[in-house]
């Protein structure tokens, strides 16, 4: 590397030459720095980051993991987690050398995260305090796993926080029905909580939703992928998880329901989206239906659980609940346990009868 003192802007430049991943050789610059002094701290800083050398700083490894990490994630995932190392991991440790962050620096910034509060006086909340710690561990157990890095002084601290509530609200079928009449005057609101709640899919599988999705023949609905608005961009994804392409067998009323509702959109095309509202537009629809119904509120994402509280109490398992909505049935099992019919009664008798028939 080169450091020069360009005349017409008083300004210094860097020339550096790099190989890249291809092995090639290659030459850049970088203009415009006030001072020498500046110029020469970026061409160390670059160097570093070239030898993967951990006496770099915090900023300048977040480079590093978003330019190893950024294509391998989906870009909805990626701007979450972009906006909390901006907001809440750079203003803290940016400055600070990798090899040097110690733990007792993680237990000042998480002390700062526990007990900040917003205009309104609120705190963070239990999930989102665990939410921001994982991802600090993330980038310094990328650190350790790639670059050398001796230890990851956020995983020696430990969380805050605490993952999220197993608490969960649900309708009732009577409920649901009171909510689906108020919404009866508005078509596309009362057709997207129809599939919602029947089907039990997420809500941005629900946005993603074509004509094509569907075989009314065989009552077929296939969530093959999800919709999310970023930065004013419509973003079609694949689902949540592997798990979560799925085939849905729907019920008649539905499918009759959805070719309706199909016959009122002109001129659409098999793979144009059915719902073009937003997830505003939904949970503004969510508190209006509601209050005219009379219903406690609950959120949008509740109308899943709802779907599946409905296919417990009907005695399906959960393994076949599970195959429905996407989900392991282990997931279905340990989060929806408190709703499943216990059996102690039963297991007591079977084995008062296998005592009597001499099984013991």
């Amino acid at each position: 590397m080169a450091v020069y003192k360009e005349s017409g802007t008083n300004t210094w430049r860097v020339i550096y030459r790099y190989t890249d991943w291809k092995g090639e050789r290659k030459q850049s610059s970088k203009r415009g720095f006030t001072t020498k002094r500046d110029a020469l701290a970026w061409e160390r800083e670059q160097l570093q980051k070239a030898t993967a050398d951990l006496d770099m700083t915090f900023e300048s490894f977040v480079e590093t993991y978003t330019a190893d990490m950024q294509s391998r994630i989906k870009e909805n995932t990626w701007e979450t987690k972009e906006h909390i190392i901006r907001t809440k991991l750079l203003p803290y440790f940016g400055k600070r050398q990798m090899s040097e962050i110690q733990p007792k620096e993680i237990i000042a910034w998480q002390n700062e995260m526990i007990n900040f509060k917003d205009a309104n006086g609120k705190p963070y909340s239990p999930v989102y305090l665990k939410t921001l710690h994982n991802q600090l561990s993330c980038i310094f157990n990328h650190a350790v796993k790639y670059y050398g890095l001796m230890l990851n002084p956020a995983a020696k601290v430990g969380n805050m926080g605490k993952a999220k509530s197993k608490e969960m609200l649900f309708w009732t079928k009577g409920e649901y029905l009171k909510f689906a009449d108020a919404m009866m005057d508005k078509p596309v609101s009362f057709y997207a909580f129809e599939v919602l709640y029947w089907c039990g899919i997420r809500e941005g599988e629900l946005l993603a939703l074509t004509p094509a999705d569907f075989d009314f023949e065989k009552r077929m609905l296939s969530i093959s992928k999800s919709y999310q608005r970023l930065k004013g961009r419509d973003v079609v994804t694949t689902p949540k998880t592997p798990k979560s392409n799925r085939v849905i067998k729907m019920p008649r009323f539905l499918c009759e329901e959805m070719q309706e509702y199909m016959k009122t959109l002109y001129g659409i095309e098999p793979n144009d989206r059915l719902f073009t509202i937003t997830k505003h537009y939904l949970h503004h629809e969510m508190d209006r239906g509601a209050k005219q119904s009379g219903v406690k509120r609950i959120r949008i994402h509740d109308l899943r659980h709802s779907h599946i509280s409905l296919l417990i109490d009907r005695g399906f398992s959960a393994i076949a609940i599970a195959d429905r909505v996407g989900h392991e049935s282990i997931d279905i099992t340990y989060n929806y346990a408190h709703l499943f019919p216990s059996r102690q009664t039963e297991m007591a008798d079977r084995l008062d009868m296998e005592r009597t028939e001499g099984g013991f």
